[in-house]
């Protein structure tokens, strides 16, 4: 089995251990051996049974191992850019994870880093790019475009031809009318539905959604859409 180390012991880390344990019942295939985290106070601990071994600078380290980086909540949703982008490593490392309960069609890709939990849907021609993180129950249909970092909260439902920016978030229950564009960092609330085009760096909720503020993340140096992929 494949050594495989996961970045963060939050929620998504913990959920994304999950999948793994799913995968490895289908097929034996990671051998998970634990989280890394950078605040010292979790190290040493063990979380849902894995355990928390060091900070992230660990996965370096450790060249045997894949890695996934699983971090971001919608108050930061660009730390898994920052924290990529300080690693440094190639693509290669990073580990594609999708949960055995999710429906990827043959013409959809997924790139390096991605997390796709269960009960997902890609139905047709979908892209992911690189360290996308699809939560679970969330429906992307035809063509639909999703760039590096980005995140679509649980239950999230995106029509056909839609694409979502660089690092942008989509929040838990919203729904994205077809051949929009989520602009890069910015975030749709949760159940908010999408009509019209979210420009970058805005944040963006209602029904219909609407702006409300410009947003405050941290935007990190990083490659542009693809180039990770």
């Amino acid at each position: 089995m494949t050594p495989l180390l996961i970045v963060g012991a939050g929620g998504f880390a913990r959920e994304t251990a999950q999948l793994v344990h799913a995968v490895n019942d289908v097929s034996p295939t990671w051998e998970l051996l634990g989280h890394l985290d950078d605040d010292p106070a979790k190290h040493g601990a063990v979380v849902d049974g894995v355990p928390v071994l060091g900070g992230s600078d660990l996965a370096v380290k450790r060249e045997d191992a894949q890695v996934v980086v699983c971090t971001g909540s919608p108050r930061d949703h660009t730390s898994r850019a920052r924290i990529v982008a300080r690693l440094g490593l190639p693509p290669a490392r990073y580990a594609t994870l999708v949960h055995p309960a999710a429906s990827v069609s043959r013409t959809s890709t997924i790139g390096p880093g991605s997390v796709v939990l269960a009960q997902t849907v890609l139905t047709a021609a979908v892209t992911l790019g690189a360290h996308v993180s699809v939560m679970p129950h969330v429906t992307l249909t035809h063509d639909d475009v999703v760039e590096d970092f980005a995140t679509l909260a649980a239950g999230a439902r995106l029509a056909g031809a839609v694409r979502v920016g660089s690092g942008a978030y989509v929040g838990s229950g919203a729904l994205v009318r077809e051949t929009l564009t989520i602009g890069p960092y910015a975030l749709v609330g949760m159940g908010s539905v999408v009509t019209r085009d979210v420009p970058a760096r805005e944040v963006w909720a209602g029904v219909p959604a609407r702006f409300l503020r410009p947003s405050t993340v941290p935007v990190p140096p990083f490659p542009s859409p693809g180039a990770l992929t």
